[in-house]
This record gives C-alpha cells, structure tokens and sequence, in this order.
C-alpha cells in the first residue's frame, strides 16, 4: 500500500503569526516543515474587494494530520475564516517523503 502526503496552504496577516503557527506545527510534529513566502492578495470578504499583504504558508505533512493542522491553525490564527487547504502529493523524491515520515508524528 503506497503512503499517502500532502501540502496544507494557508495564509497570515504578517511574519509574526506566520511564524508562530509553523513553529507550533512543528514542534508538535503535525508537518515536517513549513515555507513562508510574502504574497499580495486580492479577494472578496463580505461583499468588499480586498488587496492585502500576507505571507503564505506551504506546510509538508500526512492526510492523516489534517484535522489535527486545522484544529492548531484554527486556535492561533487571527483570520475569522483562515484559508486551509490540503493538496495531495501525488509523487516526490523517496528520500524526501521519508523525511516527511521521521518528521511527523506516527
């Protein structure tokens, strides 16, 4: 039976939260890493057009972890609808998706 990873998005208002969320991610071994990037976002909330800064978040996990992610990005986050998504690893690197195994809580 082939293991199963994925990516989990999100997005922070600023480094700051950025940072705390990915740093109790893994400490608590829910993702093997995390990668943040400064974004530009445009979107619609409650009927207004929006243009915000953020920082995204890319983090590499187990499907398995997904409610356990949420439920973390959830309690930390200032957003009242944060953005979360998972994306399915469909292939990688052996060696990589190995890492992401040590990594992450079994």
């Amino acid at each position: 039976m082939k293991k199963e990873y994925s990516t989990i998005i999100t997005t922070c208002p600023d480094k700051k939260s950025a940072k705390k969320i990915a740093n109790l991610l893994v400490e608590n071994r829910l993702v093997s890493c995390v990668q943040m990037f400064p974004i530009e976002s445009v979107y619609r909330w409650k009927n207004e057009i929006c243009n915000e800064n953020e920082i995204v978040l890319f983090m590499k996990s187990k499907p398995e972890m997904f409610d356990k992610i949420v439920a973390t990005i959830k309690e930390n986050h200032t957003y009242e609808v944060p953005e979360i998504i998972q994306i399915p690893i469909t292939d990688g690197l052996p060696e990589y998706l190995n890492w992401i195994d040590d990594c992450v809580e079994k």
